[in-house]
């Protein structure tokens, strides 16, 4: 696998970028930036799964966002900004790439054609949160969690990955009982095996069956957005 906004980049363009790039292992529930502390890294997720969530005042985690090997973490600077109120850490662990943000806004400047895929990117998320939100409002929480893990599925190498049942309740923004019973329907229709922490999908169109609609709308718009010239 690769990361696909890094694989679009001209090779002339890439050529600034390479220097600074480096491999790193992205591990289970590491912390990439904290909140309100200043983003000094960029990661290009390669087969790994992040989350950017907020901690309300009750200590409850909320999902906003997921980032997969189809774009970054570290926003807020393309935008002007050092920081922002959200924490970013490793949903599920995989590999990327890094690189300082100085450095990355040091080579933009060289870079237009990268910066144009960089901005579309991040109009990409942005719709990704809109429609997250929106979802977490109307649709019923085994709709929602089939959603989760499609998006998951699509990110990671092979047919399973790492995920706790807390892990998810958390992102769905429910009760752990609540995710218990929505795993165990998608299990009994034969659609996932859910052991130990460990996911497998066992029947990825019946999946998408049981998504709600917002599966593919957000991927649609990441296609529309990230696959153009």
């Amino acid at each position: 696998m690769e990361n696909r906004l890094l694989a679009r980049v001209p090779a002339e363009e890439f050529a600034f970028l390479r220097p600074h790039l480096q491999k790193t292992h992205l591990n289970y529930m590491q912390i990439l930036s904290e909140p309100d502390e200043p983003i000094t890294q960029i990661y290009f997720p390669i087969n790994g799964v992040l989350s950017m969530v907020n901690e309300p005042d009750d200590g409850d985690i909320v999902e906003f966002a997921t980032v997969g090997n189809e774009g970054m973490a570290g926003v807020p600077i393309l935008l002007g900004s050092p920081t922002m109120p959200s924490r970013v850490l490793v949903q599920v662990p995989g590999s990327g790439l890094r690189m300082g943000a100085a450095e990355l806004l040091t080579e933009l400047k060289r870079m237009p054609v990268f910066h144009v895929r960089l901005m579309r990117y991040v109009m990409a998320l942005l719709n990704q949160v809109a429609q997250s939100a929106s979802c977490n409002r109307l649709h019923p929480v085994q709709e929602r969690c089939a959603r989760w893990l499609l998006q998951t599925h699509d990110r990671v190498e092979g047919e399973s990955f790492m995920l706790t049942q807390e892990f998810l309740s958390q992102m769905l923004g429910v009760h752990r009982p609540t995710v218990t019973i929505a795993a165990r329907m998608l299990q009994q229709a034969g659609l996932i095996r859910y052991h130990r922490g460990q996911v497998e999908v066992l029947d990825r169109d019946g999946l998408q069956a049981a998504a709600c609609p917002c599966y593919r709308l957000i991927d649609d718009q990441y296609r529309r957005l990230l696959e153009q010239d």
